[in-house]
């Protein structure tokens, strides 16, 4: 993946851009990836940090509303008609649906974190009639705090937050946002305190006699 976007720094955000709408539209595309990537990639000064996390959290909303009109113009039935990966494609869709049947709005922001729910959370809102506006305004919220965790987190810690996500899953959210948040905090009171704290001056030898 990260041979994806360091092709070229100019190309690296229209490719993460991408690869996060496909993936929040509904396709099996490694968008959580290519954003770690671009975290990396980042922190080694190939791309911008802030860029990466704003193109990140447009695409995720872009890419889930998109979804949204899918799933509510027929997309269900899209997930369950017979052919290619049927049997993967109907357990993504069972897996999501028991976990949106109890979480209702609390799907759409968490499902960010979760790689099943990633890909079919804005179908399965859209199938399910969810309104729009609520389901917009949870979106955005889900987007906006995933680019920002996870974005941060991949510049902060490099590709071993892969490992964490994949691991904790939704939990992850919460875990990674505070260790950002802690590193952050850290970062800034040590960059303060050097500025702060004057240069030694060399003493002035004592002339008198």
């Amino acid at each position: 993946m990260l041979a994806l976007i360091k092709v070229s720094a100019h190309l690296g955000y229209p490719v993460l851009f991408g690869l996060v709408a496909a993936e929040s539209t509904g396709v099996p595309v490694p968008g959580e990836t290519a954003l770690i990537a671009a975290g990396v990639l980042a922190q080694s000064g190939r791309l911008n940090i802030e860029l990466v996390i704003t193109i990140a959290a447009l695409a995720a909303i872009v890419g889930d509303n998109m979804g949204y009109l899918i799933g509510r113009s027929g997309g269900r039935r899209l997930l369950e008609r017979p052919g290619f990966a049927q049997h993967h494609r109907r357990q993504i869709l069972e897996k999501g649906e028991r976990f949106f049947d109890r979480h209702g709005s609390k799907a759409v922001f968490l499902g960010r974190w979760v790689a099943g729910l990633r890909i079919t959370a804005a179908w399965l809102a859209g199938a399910n009639r969810m309104p729009w506006p609520t389901f917009l305004f949870w979106n955005a919220l889900g987007g906006v705090a995933w680019a920002v965790s996870v974005g941060a987190a991949a510049y902060l810690l490099g590709p071993v937050v892969g490992e964490i996500l994949r691991t904790l899953g939704a939990g992850a959210a919460i875990l990674v946002t505070l260790l950002v948040v802690a590193l952050a905090g850290w970062r800034w009171r040590n960059r303060r305190a050097a500025r702060e704290d004057p240069p030694a001056t060399a003493e002035k030898p004592d002339v008198r006699g």
